[in-house]
């Protein structure tokens, strides 16, 4: 079996992560799945930034734990949830590292959710 990469974000491929100061709001078939004021905004390289929401600001009733997982040499292995709610739409529309590696640690007990999967993410200032 061969062992996976793992990759440290540098000048060719960079990872920051802020505290976003905005409330950031995610819904799903119209209801409220994450509301937080404390969710960590990631840029990786040229990719659009990302929300990562901490899971106890998530209505994880709401969250069905799929079999999907993928890997980034980043990040580490990530796992996905679904929202039932959401229908087809929104299978596997959640993803979590649950141990990031050290670089992107602060994305543990976090998830992101794919825009194009929920009804919306919204950031409100203040």
């Amino acid at each position: 079996m061969t062992e996976k990469p793992v990759l440290e974000p540098g000048p060719d491929h960079p990872i920051t992560l802020l505290a976003n100061p905005n409330r950031v709001v995610v819904r799903v078939a119209g209801e409220v799945v994450a509301d937080t004021r404390r969710a960590v905004t990631l840029q990786e390289s040229s990719y659009p930034a990302v929300q990562y929401i901490p899971l106890a600001d998530v209505d994880r009733t709401r969250l069905q734990r799929s079999e999907t997982t993928s890997y980034c040499p980043y990040k580490g292995e990530a796992g996905y949830y679904s929202i039932p709610a959401g229908g087809d739409r929104a299978v596997d529309a959640v993803w979590e590292y649950t141990d990031p590696y050290p670089a992107v640690a602060q994305i543990a007990e976090h998830v992101a959710f794919y825009p194009d999967r929920v009804d919306g993410i919204e950031q409100q200032a203040g």
